[in-house]
């Protein structure tokens, strides 16, 4: 059976959480006549209050919550490592929580945090998420929340991202300058405000230079290797591309294996931008021309204000909005040698 937590109550009573909390302590703060309505379904409900929660509440867990998709993606082991590097200047513990991509797991992670776990949250969303933006702004009320790269524009929170349109444009530009005329964006969610603002900037990108944009041109991926793979190859096949834009460091990998596979000539026959934070790009063969994204700056700059939060009851959290521009990297996958 699952547990009841303060939340439930709040929701079936529509009162917040903390009202809860104070009745249920008996506080003079409340009413007599809502203290027992707390107590009536706390006891219908067999409420047993959370002594760890309550431990919490009273003093400090000096530990915070990373919440991301993956680490494979070199992207977030930098970004964890700036988060690290401010979390461990203020004595606190980091505890990193994969969501794989499923927005399940991804409000299970969430709801685990509503027991004060943690006290304070640095999180960037599954392609899925923006289905439900109600937990997450519930949550943001809360607890001291930000969140970096991948955002939920709607909610109102602390956002750390970057130019995410510009370098869309930046990447289809460079494209367009080295002579491909026909171009193709892979992307990973229609949901994402970050590879819809990347899809953008293509958009403007190829408008500037007088290029078509046709619907057919933006391929969405999955998470599935396999199924990518199919998939960027029967595009390629199907409008023989010129030049490919990946918004995700995975993607601009899978087109090198589908080039091998195809027999096609990384840059005479295709050339190839990623969005990567990826060391090794500089030793693919060719090497890879890359949007590289502050990813180490942007996890101490979403580090750094939680920790601001924290520290005051009285900063606001929810009003900041920083934006830490990219990088064009050329290499021999536009450009040859």
């Amino acid at each position: 059976m699952e547990n009841v937590t303060l939340r439930m109550l709040a929701e079936k009573l529509q009162l917040s959480t903390a009202t809860i909390s104070k009745a249920l302590n008996n506080s003079h703060e409340i009413s007599k006549e809502t203290k027992q309505r707390v107590l009536a379904l706390a006891t219908e409900l067999n409420y047993v209050p959370n002594p760890y929660a309550s431990s919490l509440r009273k003093k400090s867990s000096s530990t915070i919550a990373v919440v991301i998709p993956e680490v494979a993606d070199s992207y977030f082991a930098e970004a964890i490592n700036g988060i690290e590097t401010i979390a461990q200047e203020k004595g606190y513990h980091v505890l990193i929580y994969l969501t794989h991509e499923n927005f399940g797991k991804e409000q299970a992670i969430l709801r685990d945090f509503q027991s004060g776990r943690v006290d304070g949250i640095l999180i960037s969303v599954t392609t899925e998420t923006a289905a439900a933006k109600h937990d997450l702004e519930q949550l943001a009320k809360e607890i001291p929340l930000v969140f970096f790269d991948r955002v939920c524009e709607e909610v109102a929170a602390a956002k750390i991202t970057t130019d995410d349109v510009e370098s869309g444009y930046k990447a289809t530009e460079h494209l367009i300058a080295n002579g491909c005329r026909n171009i193709a964006l892979l992307s990973v969610s229609k949901n994402l405000s970050i590879s819809n603002k990347r899809m953008e900037g293509f958009q403007q990108a190829l408008a500037a230079h007088q290029l078509p944009f046709s619907e057919s041109a933006v391929t969405y991926c999955s998470n599935d290797a396999a199924a990518n793979h199919a998939l960027i190859k029967n595009v390629i096949q199907l409008h023989q591309y010129d030049g490919i834009v990946a918004t995700t460091e995975k993607l601009s990998t899978a087109i090198y294996l589908v080039c091998e596979e195809l027999q096609l000539h990384i840059p005479n026959d295709i050339k190839v931008i990623g969005f990567s934070n990826l060391s090794t790009a500089r030793f693919l063969n060719p090497s890879l021309t890359t949007i590289t994204q502050p990813a180490f700056d942007m996890g101490k700059a979403a580090a750094t204000l939680l920790f601001k939060a924290l520290k005051s009851s009285g900063f606001n959290l929810q009003e900041e909005n920083l934006v830490i521009p990219s990088t064009l990297m050329v290499r021999n996958s536009t450009v040859g040698k």
